[in-house]
């Protein structure tokens, strides 16, 4: 599609009525899976398995197993964020035993205080603890009451974020003294907890914490953009006034955008700021942001910063669009949205295809006709050997980005664009991914990001942080999965990849169909494997009983 082409859409996408409520199907009805999909999926099973063993030999209770030392950190706070992330996933893979395990390991977590570090992020503790424990809540036949007992714990402590009438939480607490860090934060922090604060509003039956989650993202949508639709990546919590102007799909804001559109979905708000917002934050997208690279036609989002330059840099973490325009583009029965976000994701899936371990790195940069002077992406120039690879590929490895820490956000737009249009190469690419994770990423039983991905002899980074169990494996293995199982029409995912279920939605809505949740039972081949001993064990319980809940709000 020409630019100029994608210009006229997005004055058409501007000029067209928003619907308030969300109701079209997300999935292509017709999907068959190829032949080959039940031995991939066995082989994300034994990734998981194998992996998860050396963390529950070496680290159990910790948060992050350290595979190359085969040691262990806690970066999360010290309550155990991989078992916690990861029981959405063993659920889905019907890995009952280690699901039972580690739910006696979350019905003993402390949430009072943090076991290492003063301060908490309240994002993080959100979409890993509070998110990963309401998910596996439902996941699991919504029975075991104690994981919303802990979720409300850990919940009605973050929500000291909120100080006086602060519209915007402060993203780092010390949860010791209930008192905030006082510093700038982002719309990515601010702006990613609607799904899980409404969802905790919705299991205990208290309202204020969708409250304080709606506040936040009202107050963000209500701020001069600078661009239309296109909120700036800093804020300030104390004033709630953005700082600076810089705008980006990565980092700092991408979640912010993500949530926009998948919480009207989950809630079936008839406000319509939410879906608006979104829908405006997409067509200025293509009016000012999408440009395409001089090599390959590739299609890309770039940044806008400060003084008002276009950025030709593009990053792994911000390789989620592609997935969120398809899931938007679905549910608004818009096809132009569907057919930018599948160029999208075919160019992040071009940074995996074109290094040497078929893996993408973390931050890259291109050149665009569009531009004046060539390219625009701040710092250093590309040097020679950068060039060569861009006429290659269509893009070059940026400003030191070239490791990979095991992040989802590629594999989790292809498992969308795999369920929207049903088309095989996204089983091939998801299959390419699974032997590159194998061949390049495991070190003793267990796998670690690495720090050049353009080299099959690069070192690794002796951290397995919690989101490869999360996210990673999750949307490898639904990817093979029986799309009916964990279906698009049925679950909305938050930004780790947990699960929850969403309400049907009427004919009338969208021009959808009426969907009915499907239930959360094992998987139709799930692999579990057997359980062996773990060292040392004294935290298990001999039952499960429901602990006091934190201080209500």
């Amino acid at each position: 599609m020409s630019f100029r082409r994608a210009f006229v859409v997005a004055v058409a996408l501007s000029a067209s009525s928003l619907p308030t409520v969300l109701g079209a199907d997300v999935q292509n009805a017709h999907l068959k899976l190829p032949r080959t999909a039940r031995a991939n999926q066995a082989k994300v099973v034994k990734i998981f398995t194998d992996a998860y063993q050396t963390y529950r030999r070496v680290a159990f209770g910790h948060d992050d197993l350290q595979p190359v030392s085969l040691t262990f950190n806690d970066g999360r706070n010290g309550w155990g964020a991989t078992i916690v992330d990861s029981m959405s996933t063993m659920a889905i893979m019907g890995l009952d035993d280690l699901f039972n395990e580690a739910l006696a390991f979350s019905s003993k977590i402390d949430f009072s205080q943090s076991k290492v570090d003063e301060s908490v992020s309240v994002f993080e503790t959100t979409i890993r603890y509070l998110g990963g424990l309401l998910s596996a809540y439902q996941l699991s036949g919504s029975k075991h009451q104690v994981l919303v007992d802990k979720a409300k714990q850990v919940g009605d402590k973050m929500a000291f974020a909120w100080v006086g009438n602060n519209s915007i939480p402060f993203g780092e607490l010390n949860f010791t003294t209930n008192t905030p860090f006082i510093q700038t934060s982002n719309i990515a922090e601010a702006g990613t907890i609607t799904l899980e604060w409404s969802m905790l509003s919705k299991l205990t039956g208290n309202d204020t914490y969708r409250q304080l989650a709606e506040k936040s993202v009202r107050q963000i949508a209500s701020l001069t953009d600078p661009l239309p639709g296109l909120a700036a990546q800093g804020i300030d919590p104390s004033t709630g006034q953005f700082v600076g102007g810089y705008v980006t799909w990565g980092g700092g804001s991408d979640s912010y955008f993500e949530y926009l559109i998948k919480y009207p979905r989950l809630t079936l708000t008839d406000d319509p700021i939410f879906v608006s917002t979104w829908k405006a934050a997409v067509d200025s997208s293509i009016r000012s942001l999408a440009r395409r690279s001089t090599v390959g036609n590739h299609l890309y989002l770039a940044d806008f910063d400060d003084s008002g330059m276009i950025r030709n840099i593009g990053s792994h973490l911000e390789c989620f669009h592609g997935g969120n325009w398809l899931l938007g583009g679905q549910l608004l029965n818009n096809q132009t949205i569907v057919d930018f976000a599948l160029e999208l994701v075919d160019a992040c899936w071009n940074t995996y295809q074109s290094t040497a371990t078929g893996i993408g790195p973390e931050v890259f940069a291109y050149i665009s006709s569009n531009d004046l002077n060539g390219t625009f992406t701040g710092g250093d120039p590309p040097s020679v050997t950068d060039l060569a690879f861009y006429e290659q590929h269509g893009f070059y490895i940026f400003n030191g980005g070239s490791d990979y820490i095991l992040r989802p956000e590629v594999l989790e737009s292809n498992f969308y664009a795999w369920r929207v249009s049903g088309d095989v190469k996204y089983q091939q690419r998801a299959a390419q991914a699974i032997d590159s994770i194998n061949t390049f990423l495991a070190v003793n039983g267990a796998f670690a990001g690495i720090d050049d991905v353009n080299s099959i002899n690069s070192t690794k980074i002796d951290d397995t942080e919690s989101f490869f169990f999360a996210e990673v494996l999750k949307y490898l293995y639904l990817t093979f999965d029986d799309p009916n199982h964990i279906s698009l029409d049925h679950y909305v995912f938050n930004t780790e990849a947990h699960p929850f279920i969403a309400p049907p939605t009427p004919a009338s809505f969208g021009g959808g169909t009426t969907t009915k949740p499907s239930p959360p039972g094992r998987p139709f081949h799930a692999v579990p494997g057997p359980l062996p001993a773990v060292s040392p064990n004294s935290f298990l319980p001999k039952q499960i009983v429901p602990l006091v809940h934190g201080t209500p709000l």
